[in-house]
């Protein structure tokens, strides 16, 4: 990893003028970053790229009534579910640098599925492959039901794009992976779980500029004008992913 020098906006400075006051104040605590992924969908139908975003329920206790990508943390079930399409080996490579010391191949999977169950618990939308057949094996919960459509998850076209971790003296921590992957992966759609009463109670289409005007977390942004910068550079998987975490005086912006 390295830090990074652009001539665009400064990101990490953004975070640190924002909020680093703000954390600063508050008491150490000793929670440490719970592993979790997201997934932004892209769909290039129209003349301009449209994201998916879900409005989140405004009693939840976290983030409430806010624009997020789905997204949440790895669960055991997501080192076990059978793929039909492995990762590209240049993603695997940057998540495994990602990760603790001794991380693996069989983590950054895990991470991989976890933003596609996610996407599927949140959204009732099954990215993969449906003329495989049923995946056998899968692990209760959300990749059973996932499973039961028919569809099996393929990791060969997810991009990495970014990683963000929680500072400490938070409560919540996350070590969050960003992953994008094309609208035209879903393979199949739970109907009704979208709604007044649920995680997110609406799901919307909109381009960048679009999501700018949502209200949603300041980190979201921040990986909102990443995408951008990543869309216009081609979105290569040999570009470097930006990694924001903190440092002794503000937020740092590093590159793997």
């Amino acid at each position: 990893m390295s830090d990074s020098t652009h001539a665009e906006e400064d990101l990490a400075g953004i975070l640190t003028r924002e909020l680093w006051a703000r954390i600063r104040s508050q008491a150490p605590t000793k929670v440490r970053p719970r592993k979790a992924a997201t997934l932004i969908l892209l769909d290039r139908s129209g003349p301009q790229v449209r994201l998916l975003m879900g409005k989140r329920h405004a009693a939840h206790a976290f983030m409430p009534g806010v624009y997020v990508f789905p997204g949440g943390g790895v669960e055991p079930g997501d080192r076990q579910m059978a793929i039909a399409g492995a990762l590209d080996p240049v993603t695997e490579a940057k998540l495994v640098a990602c990760l603790d010391k001794g991380g693996s191949p069989a983590g950054a999977r895990a991470l991989a599925l976890a933003a596609i169950r996610e996407t599927f618990e949140e959204t009732g939308l099954a990215l993969g492959a449906s003329d495989y057949g049923v995946p056998e094996g899968a692990p209760e919960g959300a990749w059973s039901d996932f499973a039961a459509l028919g569809v099996f998850p393929m990791l060969e076209d997810l991009h990495f794009i970014g990683r963000a971790i929680t500072p400490p003296r938070m409560k919540k921590r996350f070590d969050a992976f960003f992953f994008a992957a094309e609208a035209s992966a879903i393979a199949a759609k739970v109907e009704g779980i979208v709604g007044e009463t649920s995680e997110l109670v609406e799901l919307v289409w909109v381009t960048i500029e679009e999501a700018q005007s949502l209200g949603m977390p300041l980190i979201t942004q921040i990986i909102l004008k990443e995408l951008d910068r990543r869309l216009r550079a081609g979105m290569s998987r040999f570009l470097p992913v930006p990694i924001y975490r903190a440092g002794r005086k503000g937020w740092l912006r590093l590159e793997v």
